[in-house]
């Protein structure tokens, strides 16, 4: 299993954009799943995306997402993005990123099927 690290959050005005980044530590990152989820205070942790190993090549969104992030991969950095744009308050939260070994992304509503979660980075969308 692959230990992840996510960066690059931050504070964005309302309409804003942001990136962050998932690193991995590990071998065969290539052949990992990788999700984002985010979770807000008092919430519990809420999937937004996932991209599948790169022999598949497919991603997921949920519908808060769709249209306005963007999950890509760099397998020779060993990292997941998570662009995001036009941002609004309720995308306030701690992403965090985990890992699934296999071609595909299993169901987001799932947190448990992903692992080697990081600390978390903070992303605070203010109006």
């Amino acid at each position: 299993q692959v230990q992840l690290v996510e960066s690059g959050g931050g504070l964005v005005q309302t309409g804003g954009s942001l990136r962050v980044s998932c690193t991995a530590s590990g071998s065969q990152f290539q052949h990992y799943s990788v999700a984002w989820y985010r979770q807000a205070p008092g919430k519990e942790r809420e999937g937004i995306s996932c991209i599948s190993s790169t022999y598949v090549g497919s991603t997921t969104y949920t519908d808060s997402a769709k249209g306005r992030f963007t999950i890509s991969r760099d397998d020779g950095e060993n990292t997941v993005y998570l662009q995001m744009n036009n941002l609004k308050p309720e995308d306030t939260g701690v992403y965090y990123c985990g890992a699934s070994y296999g071609r595909l992304c299993p169901p987001l509503r799932r947190p448990a099927s992903f692992g080697g979660w990081g600390q978390g980075t903070q992303v605070t969308v203010f109006s």
